[in-house]
């Protein structure tokens, strides 16, 4: 039997990773018939702020603005591409749980296509990887997306 996702959830952190799993959660979508949907979410991590001595509400705004924008980006490019069903939401706290369990029971979701860690092994090990724990902990079912569209390895996009 063919799963057939209706509700499909995307982490978008600004990352190229990112941009694969929603390129591809939109194709996933369309595939899956007119009532699919994609649902993304960028989580500000309000704890990268609580080191800050001059903590100013103004940071907090400008990455919402900067997410924003980004995300408006992605539903236009969707919705170019043919998927209606499409939206998102801005979150504020820690993303391991709000991707993993969060989100998901609040929007019904039943799939979460997440990109691959761009972590490196020492990093992942220190502070662990949001997509390690997702797959580990989610309520719903979990692809991690490593490839392009063509499902050929995707490469790094070069450094300006």
């Amino acid at each position: 039997m063919l799963q057939q996702y209706q509700h499909i959830l995307v982490p978008v952190d600004g990352s190229y990773e990112a941009e694969l799993a929603f390129k591809k959660a939109v194709a996933v979508a369309k595939r899956n018939g007119p009532n699919a949907s994609v649902h993304m979410v960028h989580v500000v991590d309000t704890r990268a702020f609580q080191n800050i001595s001059s903590f100013d509400t103004t940071m907090v705004e400008q990455v919402t603005d900067t997410a924003q924008k980004t995300l408006d980006k992605y539903v236009a490019e969707a919705k170019a591409d043919g998927l209606d069903n499409v939206d998102y939401s801005i979150e504020y706290g820690a993303p391991k749980t709000i991707i993993a369990r969060d989100v998901p029971k609040d929007m019904g979701t039943d799939l979460i296509m997440i990109g691959a860690t761009g972590l490196n092994a020492v990093e992942r090990l220190l502070i662990g990887s949001v997509t390690e724990y997702v797959t580990r902990m989610a309520v719903c079912d979990v692809l991690v997306v490593r490839t392009d569209l063509e499902n050929k390895p995707a490469p790094k996009p070069k450094k300006k």
